[in-house]
């Protein structure tokens, strides 16, 4: 019997380094992929030295494809948030500039409201001290980002608990979700 795909969706996040955006939801039941790429900018293609440049307009974000009658948009927005400092709008960690900043990139109607009431639940639960500053905005054209990208922390492994580690993102989540 053929699996249903009347569930499969995607939603789209920026959270800072794509590196660190990939295993927390590819850990999920109902995650069928997580891409790592590009997008919320102008330049058509762009690649990694680009983007990094700050002159394309784009963010590093992942793209989920997902089952939504087992892991629903509301889960992921939920992790989401469990990923970055949703108070900063420079940039996350020790990434700084414009291709390191957050969004939620909306794929239809309904994903923009349940974000927006992800964003003021947030907001009110007090848990941060300063404004929820991430933008939710339509989703447009996403690139994937080079081969070497695509699930860093399964290939590189030692680089990217360094890098996790020494970044400050780890802490951050620690002191505000544990």
């Amino acid at each position: 019997m053929a699996e249903s795909t009347d569930h499969v969706q995607v939603a789209t996040f920026a959270g800072g380094c794509f590196w660190c955006m990939v295993k927390p939801f590819e850990e999920q039941p109902g995650i069928l992929k997580v891409v790592s790429g590009y997008t919320g900018g102008h330049k058509e293609n762009p690649t990694y030295e680009e983007v990094c440049s700050g002159t394309t307009g784009h963010v590093e974000a992942v793209q989920i494809t997902f089952d939504a009658s087992v892991f629903p948009y509301e889960r992921l927005l939920e992790l989401y948030w469990q990923q970055i400092d949703p108070t900063d709008d420079g940039g996350q960690f020790v990434d700084r500039g414009p291709s390191y900043r957050t969004a939620i990139f909306y794929h239809n109607e309904e994903q923009r409201e349940k974000a927006e009431a992800s964003k003021q639940a947030l907001a009110k639960s007090g848990r941060f001290d300063k404004p929820i500053v991430v933008p939710i905005l339509p989703a447009g054209p996403f690139y994937e980002a080079e081969d070497y990208h695509q699930g860093f922390y399964r290939k590189n492994p030692e680089h990217y608990h360094r890098y996790r580690s020494a970044s400050g993102r780890d802490e951050f989540l620690a002191k505000h979700w544990s």
